[in-house]
Protein backbone atom coordinates (compact mmCIF):
# COMPACT_ATOMS: atom_id res chain seq x y z
CA UNK A 1 0.00 0.00 0.00
CA UNK A 2 1.34 3.33 -1.12
CA UNK A 3 0.94 6.45 1.01
CA UNK A 4 -0.88 7.92 -2.19
CA UNK A 5 -3.65 5.72 -1.83
CA UNK A 6 -4.68 7.73 1.14
CA UNK A 7 -4.57 11.12 -0.70
CA UNK A 8 -6.93 9.64 -3.61
CA UNK A 9 -9.17 8.30 -0.90
CA UNK A 10 -9.06 11.76 1.01
CA UNK A 11 -9.54 13.73 -1.94
CA UNK A 12 -12.48 10.99 -2.85
CA UNK A 13 -14.25 11.68 0.14
CA UNK A 14 -13.62 15.64 0.23
CA UNK A 15 -15.25 15.88 -3.23
CA UNK A 16 -17.40 13.49 -3.27
CA UNK A 17 -16.57 12.53 -6.89
CA UNK A 18 -14.31 9.76 -8.52
CA UNK A 19 -14.17 11.74 -11.88
CA UNK A 20 -12.87 14.58 -9.54
CA UNK A 21 -10.06 12.39 -7.06
CA UNK A 22 -8.96 11.37 -10.20
CA UNK A 23 -8.64 14.57 -12.11
CA UNK A 24 -6.89 15.93 -8.74
CA UNK A 25 -4.30 12.98 -8.96
CA UNK A 26 -3.90 12.43 -12.45
CA UNK A 27 -5.15 9.14 -12.80
CA UNK A 28 -8.65 7.29 -14.04
CA UNK A 29 -11.91 6.96 -12.51
CA UNK A 30 -11.11 3.39 -12.60
CA UNK A 31 -7.91 3.55 -10.88
CA UNK A 32 -9.44 5.19 -8.34
CA UNK A 33 -12.43 2.65 -7.69
CA UNK A 34 -9.33 -0.04 -7.84
CA UNK A 35 -7.84 1.95 -5.30
CA UNK A 36 -11.32 2.01 -2.94
CA UNK A 37 -11.42 -1.40 -3.51
CA UNK A 38 -7.76 -2.48 -2.35
CA UNK A 39 -8.37 -0.86 0.78
CA UNK A 40 -12.07 -2.18 1.73
CA UNK A 41 -10.78 -5.77 0.76
CA UNK A 42 -7.56 -4.77 2.90
CA UNK A 43 -9.50 -4.00 5.84
CA UNK A 44 -12.60 -5.92 5.12
CA UNK A 45 -15.05 -3.09 5.31
CA UNK A 46 -16.90 -0.97 3.30
CA UNK A 47 -16.21 2.32 2.82
CA UNK A 48 -17.99 4.09 0.48
CA UNK A 49 -21.71 2.90 -0.50
CA UNK A 50 -22.05 3.64 -4.33
CA UNK A 51 -24.87 4.11 -6.32
CA UNK A 52 -25.99 6.31 -9.65
CA UNK A 53 -26.84 8.96 -7.72
CA UNK A 54 -26.20 9.00 -4.60
CA UNK A 55 -22.74 8.92 -3.04
CA UNK A 56 -22.12 8.18 1.11
CA UNK A 57 -19.38 7.66 3.50
CA UNK A 58 -19.96 4.90 5.86
CA UNK A 59 -19.17 4.80 9.58
CA UNK A 60 -15.74 3.13 8.81
CA UNK A 61 -15.24 4.92 5.92
CA UNK A 62 -14.92 8.18 8.05
CA UNK A 63 -12.78 6.70 10.79
CA UNK A 64 -10.69 5.57 7.68
CA UNK A 65 -10.39 8.91 6.16
CA UNK A 66 -9.24 10.48 10.26
CA UNK A 67 -6.19 8.06 10.08
CA UNK A 68 -5.89 8.70 6.38
CA UNK A 69 -5.07 12.28 7.25
CA UNK A 70 -3.16 11.76 9.85
CA UNK A 71 -1.12 9.70 7.95
CA UNK A 72 -0.95 12.49 5.05
CA UNK A 73 -0.03 14.76 7.50
CA UNK A 74 2.82 12.80 9.07
CA UNK A 75 4.05 11.95 5.68
CA UNK A 76 4.32 15.92 4.41
CA UNK A 77 5.70 16.47 7.60
CA UNK A 78 8.63 14.67 6.61
CA UNK A 79 10.30 17.84 4.70
CA UNK A 80 10.05 20.08 7.37
CA UNK A 81 11.64 17.23 10.40
CA UNK A 82 14.46 17.54 7.75
CA UNK A 83 14.66 21.34 7.63
CA UNK A 84 14.35 21.29 11.02
CA UNK A 85 17.57 19.10 11.68
CA UNK A 86 18.71 21.47 9.44
CA UNK A 87 17.55 24.15 10.87
CA UNK A 88 16.27 26.10 7.88
CA UNK A 89 13.17 28.18 7.92
CA UNK A 90 11.86 27.28 4.78
CA UNK A 91 8.49 26.00 3.00
CA UNK A 92 4.92 27.61 3.68
CA UNK A 93 3.33 28.75 6.60
CA UNK A 94 -0.54 28.88 6.63
CA UNK A 95 -2.33 30.79 9.28
CA UNK A 96 -6.16 30.42 9.85
CA UNK A 97 -7.75 33.40 11.81
CA UNK A 98 -11.31 35.18 12.77
CA UNK A 99 -11.85 38.93 11.38
CA UNK A 100 -11.02 41.29 13.86
CA UNK A 101 -7.52 39.49 14.63
CA UNK A 102 -6.43 39.06 10.99
CA UNK A 103 -7.55 42.57 9.63
CA UNK A 104 -6.15 44.82 13.35
CA UNK A 105 -3.75 42.37 15.41
CA UNK A 106 -1.84 40.16 12.66
CA UNK A 107 -0.25 42.72 10.02
CA UNK A 108 2.92 43.94 12.06
CA UNK A 109 3.78 40.55 13.35
CA UNK A 110 3.32 39.03 9.55
CA UNK A 111 5.03 42.06 8.47
CA UNK A 112 8.08 41.31 10.66
CA UNK A 113 8.15 37.62 10.14
CA UNK A 114 8.31 37.91 6.23
CA UNK A 115 11.10 40.33 6.71
CA UNK A 116 13.06 37.92 9.07
CA UNK A 117 12.01 34.92 7.21
CA UNK A 118 11.84 35.47 2.91
CA UNK A 119 12.01 31.82 2.31
CA UNK A 120 8.74 31.09 4.06
CA UNK A 121 5.56 31.46 1.85
CA UNK A 122 2.76 32.88 4.16
CA UNK A 123 -1.15 33.28 3.63
CA UNK A 124 -3.85 34.21 6.00
CA UNK A 125 -7.04 32.90 5.78
CA UNK A 126 -10.01 34.78 7.57
CA UNK A 127 -12.50 32.78 8.56
CA UNK A 128 -15.37 32.24 11.13
CA UNK A 129 -14.35 30.86 14.63
CA UNK A 130 -15.43 27.54 13.93
CA UNK A 131 -14.04 27.08 10.47
CA UNK A 132 -10.22 28.02 11.98
CA UNK A 133 -10.70 24.75 14.05
CA UNK A 134 -11.81 23.03 10.96
CA UNK A 135 -8.82 24.14 8.79
CA UNK A 136 -6.58 23.26 12.07
CA UNK A 137 -8.34 19.91 12.04
CA UNK A 138 -8.33 18.92 8.56
CA UNK A 139 -4.34 20.08 8.01
CA UNK A 140 -5.38 23.27 5.73
CA UNK A 141 -4.18 25.53 8.27
CA UNK A 142 -0.37 25.14 10.05
CA UNK A 143 -1.87 27.38 12.66
CA UNK A 144 -5.21 28.92 13.74
CA UNK A 145 -5.36 32.17 15.77
CA UNK A 146 -9.01 32.73 17.71
CA UNK A 147 -10.68 35.09 20.41
CA UNK A 148 -11.70 32.87 23.50
CA UNK A 149 -10.40 29.57 22.17
CA UNK A 150 -12.20 26.57 23.31
CA UNK A 151 -11.55 22.98 23.57
CA UNK A 152 -11.92 20.52 21.09
CA UNK A 153 -10.65 17.07 20.60
CA UNK A 154 -7.48 16.67 18.42
CA UNK A 155 -6.56 20.51 19.28
CA UNK A 156 -3.82 21.96 21.24
CA UNK A 157 -4.79 25.35 22.96
CA UNK A 158 -1.98 27.90 23.95
CA UNK A 159 -3.46 31.35 25.25
CA UNK A 160 -0.52 34.11 25.19
CA UNK A 161 -2.50 37.13 24.99
CA UNK A 162 -5.66 39.17 26.07
CA UNK A 163 -7.33 42.45 24.12
CA UNK A 164 -8.73 44.81 26.05
CA UNK A 165 -12.92 45.60 25.24
CA UNK A 166 -14.21 48.95 24.63
CA UNK A 167 -17.76 50.63 24.02
CA UNK A 168 -17.42 52.49 20.46
CA UNK A 169 -19.96 55.12 19.73
CA UNK A 170 -20.25 58.23 17.02
CA UNK A 171 -19.34 61.28 18.58
CA UNK A 172 -22.35 63.18 19.02
CA UNK A 173 -24.10 60.03 20.52
CA UNK A 174 -25.06 61.23 23.84
CA UNK A 175 -21.65 58.86 25.58
CA UNK A 176 -19.59 60.99 22.82
CA UNK A 177 -18.23 63.00 25.42
CA UNK A 178 -17.87 60.35 28.45
CA UNK A 179 -14.42 59.73 29.85
CA UNK A 180 -15.55 55.62 31.31
CA UNK A 181 -18.54 53.49 31.18
CA UNK A 182 -20.48 50.97 33.56
CA UNK A 183 -21.77 48.35 32.41
CA UNK A 184 -25.49 49.27 33.79
CA UNK A 185 -24.94 52.35 31.99
CA UNK A 186 -25.43 50.46 28.56
CA UNK A 187 -29.34 49.52 29.86
CA UNK A 188 -31.75 49.64 27.20
CA UNK A 189 -29.01 51.98 24.24
CA UNK A 190 -29.83 50.74 20.55
CA UNK A 191 -27.11 48.12 20.33
CA UNK A 192 -25.38 46.71 17.44
CA UNK A 193 -23.90 43.06 17.76
CA UNK A 194 -22.07 40.39 16.37
CA UNK A 195 -23.79 37.04 15.66
CA UNK A 196 -25.58 35.00 18.02
CA UNK A 197 -22.90 32.24 17.48
CA UNK A 198 -19.66 33.84 17.34
CA UNK A 199 -17.34 33.51 20.35
CA UNK A 200 -17.44 37.44 21.30
CA UNK A 201 -21.01 37.86 21.19
CA UNK A 202 -21.55 34.73 23.89
CA UNK A 203 -18.97 35.88 26.31
CA UNK A 204 -20.56 39.54 25.83
CA UNK A 205 -24.24 38.16 26.34
CA UNK A 206 -22.95 36.17 29.51
CA UNK A 207 -21.45 38.89 30.61
CA UNK A 208 -24.61 41.65 30.54
CA UNK A 209 -26.76 38.80 31.85
CA UNK A 210 -24.88 39.07 34.98
CA UNK A 211 -24.74 42.16 35.12
CA UNK A 212 -28.82 42.61 34.76
CA UNK A 213 -28.10 44.63 31.67
CA UNK A 214 -30.34 44.39 28.81
CA UNK A 215 -29.86 46.39 25.45
CA UNK A 216 -31.85 46.95 22.44
CA UNK A 217 -30.51 44.92 19.72
CA UNK A 218 -31.00 46.52 16.18
CA UNK A 219 -28.27 45.01 13.69
CA UNK A 220 -26.52 41.96 13.92
CA UNK A 221 -23.17 41.04 11.82
CA UNK A 222 -20.56 38.69 11.21
CA UNK A 223 -17.31 40.51 11.21
CA UNK A 224 -16.11 43.70 13.15
CA UNK A 225 -15.67 46.21 10.19
CA UNK A 226 -19.42 45.49 9.27
CA UNK A 227 -20.57 45.96 13.19
CA UNK A 228 -18.65 48.99 13.10
CA UNK A 229 -19.37 51.09 10.13
CA UNK A 230 -23.14 50.18 11.40
CA UNK A 231 -22.37 51.99 14.98
CA UNK A 232 -20.90 55.05 12.76
CA UNK A 233 -24.41 54.88 10.40
CA UNK A 234 -26.92 54.11 13.26
CA UNK A 235 -25.82 56.13 15.77
CA UNK A 236 -25.96 53.01 18.38
CA UNK A 237 -23.53 51.60 20.49
CA UNK A 238 -21.27 48.11 20.40
CA UNK A 239 -18.52 46.51 22.38
CA UNK A 240 -15.47 45.69 20.04
CA UNK A 241 -11.96 44.77 20.92
CA UNK A 242 -9.82 48.31 21.42
CA UNK A 243 -6.98 47.86 18.92
CA UNK A 244 -9.82 47.44 15.92
CA UNK A 245 -10.86 50.73 16.09
CA UNK A 246 -7.51 52.69 16.39
CA UNK A 247 -8.08 54.17 12.83
CA UNK A 248 -11.47 55.53 13.53
CA UNK A 249 -10.84 56.69 16.88
CA UNK A 250 -7.96 58.82 14.92
CA UNK A 251 -9.99 59.77 11.80
CA UNK A 252 -12.62 61.26 14.72
CA UNK A 253 -15.82 58.99 13.04
CA UNK A 254 -15.52 56.89 16.13
CA UNK A 255 -15.58 57.25 20.17
CA UNK A 256 -13.91 54.08 22.19
CA UNK A 257 -14.63 54.44 25.82
CA UNK A 258 -13.27 52.01 28.46
CA UNK A 259 -15.42 49.84 30.37
CA UNK A 260 -15.34 49.89 34.24
CA UNK A 261 -15.43 45.71 34.05
CA UNK A 262 -12.34 44.12 34.59
CA UNK A 263 -13.78 40.80 33.33
CA UNK A 264 -14.45 42.51 29.81
CA UNK A 265 -10.92 40.92 28.39
CA UNK A 266 -10.86 38.65 25.29
CA UNK A 267 -8.58 35.81 25.88
CA UNK A 268 -6.50 35.31 22.16
CA UNK A 269 -5.08 31.57 21.88
CA UNK A 270 -3.25 30.08 18.95
CA UNK A 271 -4.82 26.15 18.02
CA UNK A 272 -2.82 23.76 16.37
CA UNK A 273 -3.67 20.14 15.59
CA UNK A 274 -2.48 17.86 18.29
CA UNK A 275 -0.54 14.92 16.11
CA UNK A 276 1.05 17.59 13.75
CA UNK A 277 4.61 18.26 14.28
CA UNK A 278 5.54 21.68 14.60
CA UNK A 279 7.47 22.72 11.40
CA UNK A 280 10.32 25.56 11.80
CA UNK A 281 8.19 27.81 10.29
CA UNK A 282 5.69 27.66 12.78
CA UNK A 283 8.00 27.51 15.41
CA UNK A 284 9.30 30.97 14.78
CA UNK A 285 5.99 32.38 13.85
CA UNK A 286 4.43 31.55 17.43
CA UNK A 287 7.61 32.95 19.16
CA UNK A 288 7.38 36.35 16.71
CA UNK A 289 3.42 36.24 18.05
CA UNK A 290 4.54 35.42 21.86
CA UNK A 291 7.22 38.06 21.58
CA UNK A 292 5.55 40.86 19.98
CA UNK A 293 2.99 40.90 23.28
Amino acid sequence: MQVETFKVYSDLIETASFSNAAKLNGITQSAVSQQVRSLEKRFDVVLVERGKKNFSVTPEGKIFLEAARDILDIYNSIGDRIHDMQNRVVGQLRVATVFSLGLHELPPFIKHYRERFPDVEVTVDYLRSSQVYNEVIEGTADLGIVAYPAKRKGIAIDEFATDKLVCICPPEHRFGGRKTLKLADLNGEKFISFEPDLPTRKALDKEMKNAGVKVTREMEFDNIETVKRAVEIENGISIVPKNSVEGEVKAGSLRAIPLRAPSLVRPLGLVQKRTRATSPAMREFIAILKGGR
